[in-house]
């Protein structure tokens, strides 16, 4: 099956050689994610890390990391006068 290479530009991206700004287009080849600037001809293979871990928030939060969550409290004695 020959698929046709779908080729899309990158907004308002830098080309890394020439400089030039909208130029790069973004592409996939052999499963590979390669951009390439039409002014210059600049191409390289883009290699994404890892994506690291959701950041644990209160909105995220189990009910049983809730429960098990360790808080301070601070008890405040209002009578006291300083």
């Amino acid at each position: 099956m020959n698929k046709k290479l779908q080729k899309r530009f990158i907004a308002g991206a830098v080309c890394p050689q020439c400089a030039a700004m909208d130029t790069l287009i973004m592409f996939k080849e052999n499963d590979e994610e390669y951009r390439e600037c039409v002014d210059c001809g600049f191409k390289d293979k883009l290699i994404f890390k890892s994506q690291m871990g959701e950041l644990t928030t209160r909105v995220n939060k189990t009910e049983e990391d809730i429960k098990n969550e360790t808080q301070v409290v601070k008890l405040v004695d209002i009578n006291s006068k300083k």
